[in-house]
């Protein structure tokens, strides 16, 4: 079980940095509850990033929920994984859709890269992980 702070609501447009500031709007609503768990550090610095399936969750709540698997995710030539929490067991219909989600992203993330005129490494979806 880990615990993850909610910055993005599922359905929400607005994607918060930790610390709380906007990092960008989005033109898609975010299909999941989106956040990071707590007392963890990834190789980019912040918490590590977590989905949470289920239904919508407010800004800022913490939620106790299991993690299951993780979405391998390079952002800007780091190593960024996307765990995978929920309730439940994950289904295959799951997976999917998440996988679909952060391959999506990835694209978003590169456009606004580029946008933002950043050189920066490679950003991709990359497959899947287990505990």
């Amino acid at each position: 079980m880990v615990t993850v702070v909610i910055e993005v609501s599922r359905g929400s447009f607005v994607k918060r940095r930790p610390q709380g500031d906007v990092d960008f709007v989005s033109p898609l609503p975010c299909p999941y509850n989106y956040g990071s768990i707590v007392g963890t550090r990834g190789d980019d610095g912040d918490p590590l990033d977590a989905v949470v399936l289920g239904p919508r969750l407010p800004y800022g709540l913490r939620v106790r929920v299991r993690a299951h698997a993780w979405v391998r995710f390079v952002d800007a030539g780091v190593e960024d994984p996307k765990w995978v929490c929920s309730a439940g067991p994950l289904r295959a219909a799951d997976r999917a859709g998440v996988e679909r989600f952060f391959r999506v992203y990835a694209g978003f993330k590169r456009v606004l890269y580029t946008l933002r005129r950043d050189d920066v490494g490679p950003t991709a979806c990359v497959g899947w992980g287990t505990e």
